[in-house]
């Protein structure tokens, strides 16, 4: 049982790394090329549903970046609600649900 919440956590600790170093990637790309930023929404609202949603929230803060993205301000706190619930919920349950 200890190994299935280390892998969990480990897991979650991935996806927010991973999605940090997303929201990274398109900042940086769009200060070289100066397009507009329309491209990724899909990549990171992925990113988000798989448990990186209160990365993304907190990164687009500290880099000053997607902030008047509409679409990213409000889905990424409904969806880090629903990771925090989830999570919550799969630790209190101990992953029981998950056994067949």
């Amino acid at each position: 049982m200890l190994l299935l919440y280390i892998i969990f956590i480990v897991y979650i600790l991935a996806v927010n790394f991973y999605a940090v170093l997303l929201l990274r990637s398109q900042r940086d790309e769009f200060d070289d090329n100066g397009s507009k930023p329309t491209s990724g929404d899909g990549k990171l609202i992925l990113t988000a549903i798989l448990g990186g949603a209160i990365a993304i929230y907190v990164s687009m803060f500290i880099m000053r970046y997607r902030l008047k993205n509409l679409l990213l301000m409000i889905t990424m706190p409904v969806i880090g609600v629903l990771n925090v619930y989830i999570a919550v919920l799969a630790f209190r349950s101990g992953f029981t649900f998950f056994v067949v």
